[in-house]
């Protein structure tokens, strides 16, 4: 009788580079054609080297089959339209996600952005440190005045 797998040690044979998490990330493209960005889903593995996965877009499900490196971050694959054409995808790893840009020899280039779904969109905008906006001289001159002695 097989036991079930309640294993939960972690897969030594996946990348365990910080860089690189095996996982559902999300990001998107940019296509000159189309205005804003074109967001994107993937569940990648990266192994030895290797990266390869699945995903989907407004174009449609698509794999994933590639390289990267953990000594420099740089990252290179194929995105291939299940029944379609296929993109090529280089791209660097800096810690925030991989950035790069996608060529297809019908269409041009673009740019894109994708990061494991763990991180916060780290093309959105924060606000980082929270000051109180100081009160206008007049205010505080016209009160001080305004006020009995």
């Amino acid at each position: 009788m097989k036991q079930p797998d309640n294993d939960l040690t972690p897969d030594l044979s996946l990348e365990q580079d910080d860089r690189f998490p095996s996982g559902p990330w999300t990001g998107f493209f940019l296509q000159r054609e189309i205005k804003g960005k074109s967001w994107m889903e993937l569940v990648l593995t990266f192994k030895n080297g290797g990266v390869e996965g699945t995903g989907r877009d407004w174009v449609g499900p698509f794999l994933i089959k590639g390289k990267y490196s953990v000594e420099d971050g740089k990252c290179f694959w194929h995105k291939s339209y299940i029944g379609k054409h296929t993109l090529v995808y280089n791209g660097y790893n800096e810690g925030r996600g991989i950035w790069g840009m996608w060529e297809w020899d019908r269409l041009g280039k673009g740019g894109f952005h994708i990061w494991p779904e763990a991180l916060r969109d780290p093309t959105e905008q924060r606000l980082v440190e929270k000051a109180d906006v100081p009160i206008p001289l007049e205010l505080v001159e016209s009160e001080t005045l305004s006020q009995p002695i």
